[in-house]
């Protein structure tokens, strides 16, 4: 890969605006969602379940066709199988499934396309951008929320541990 191909020219929204995002949203349908706990989808949709308001839909076609559930709830085929437009598309796809998803994301009418850490196509982001969508790239959706609500340790995680000690040492 050459230097020029790593170089990124797109911006995001600020954390502002990811806050405003976070805040406003109701409903994030996680496209690409998986029942198997080792996957990063497993785990960031069973923290939106248990630490947010948010309706999560699940949205994995190899699934929804052998009648999968994750979670317990009900796995769709497609955004357009949902049952309303979700405030936030939480992408967790292969790079060369971006724009596809972008696709189907726009199609529905979804105010907000949110690529996870690690998903990076600048020309995916403008064109969202140009049809009207907020697009985020390369953030974990759990780990924004998290940061802007007060749950997230530096390593990603909760500690458990509150202390007004340096260092995090319960007394």
């Amino acid at each position: 890969m050459t230097a020029a191909a790593t170089t990124r020219t797109w911006s995001g929204p600020s954390a502002r605006r990811r806050l405003e995002i976070l805040r406003r949203s109701r409903t994030v349908a996680v496209v690409g969602a998986s029942d198997n706990p080792a996957r990063a989808s497993y785990f960031v949709t069973t923290y939106l379940l248990a630490s947010t308001a948010y309706e999560v839909w699940f949205v994995n076609p190899r699934l929804a066709v052998a009648g999968g559930r994750i979670l317990g709830r009900v796995v769709h085929p497609s955004l357009a199988a949902l049952p309303g437009v979700p405030d936030v598309v939480d992408v967790f796809r292969r790079p060369q499934d971006l724009p596809a998803v972008l696709d189907d994301a726009l199609a529905v009418g979804a105010p907000t396309v949110w690529f996870q850490l690690g998903l990076w196509d600048e020309a995916t982001a403008r064109r969202g951008e140009d049809a009207g969508a907020t697009v985020v790239m390369d953030r974990c959706l759990k780990i924004e929320h998290a940061r802007f609500h007060g749950g997230l340790h530096l390593a990603g995680f909760d500690t458990g541990v509150i202390t007004s000690r340096r260092g995090g040492r319960p007394v």
